[in-house]
């Protein structure tokens, strides 16, 4: 199972979450679909460098390792297609230099947090990010079917990742 990252910029009022910034994905794996900027890491990367790599590929924009904050540890598998389980290490900065821009690969939006479009998300998005909205602490599991039916979900919030 490999390791993946996903990074949400995200803007607080009265130091809640008020919006999220969330990007259409273009081409490749979960093309047509919002999510948040990440990937896979390359050889030697470790999961803060490979997010910076995709952020800055994906989005345009960089960031200081000491601003982010882990969120969520969320296991993907797919039965029918193994070569897409992954171990996604979800984070989430309110500190960024640059402006989001789209990519060949993404499209960015800010979003608020009453309207994330979740109906075209991956269908997992709705049982987690409104708790990562929240302030919690995420660790879970998705067991996909074809289609990307969710088969199989656990989500929960623990004190620490």
């Amino acid at each position: 199972m490999r390791n993946t990252t996903l990074l949400f910029l995200i803007k607080k009022n009265e130091n809640k979450i008020a919006e999220v910034l969330l990007a259409m994905k273009k081409r490749g794996f979960g093309a047509g679909r919002w999510n948040g900027v990440g990937g896979k890491l390359q050889e030697g990367e470790t999961l803060t460098q490979a997010l910076l790599r995709e952020t800055t590929e994906e989005i345009g924009v960089s960031f200081q390792e000491s601003d982010l904050q882990k969120v969520a540890e969320l296991v993907f598998t797919f039965p029918h297609r193994p070569d897409f389980d992954q171990m996604v290490h979800v984070y989430v900065t309110e500190e960024w230099s640059g402006e989001p821009v789209e990519s060949e690969e993404m499209k960015p939006e800010w979003f608020s947090v009453d309207k994330i479009p979740f109906d075209t998300m991956w269908p997992d998005d709705k049982f987690w990010v409104p708790q990562m909205i929240e302030g919690k602490l995420i660790k879970g599991g998705f067991t996909f079917g074809e289609g990307d039916v969710i088969v199989e979900q656990e989500v929960n919030i623990v004190e620490s990742l």
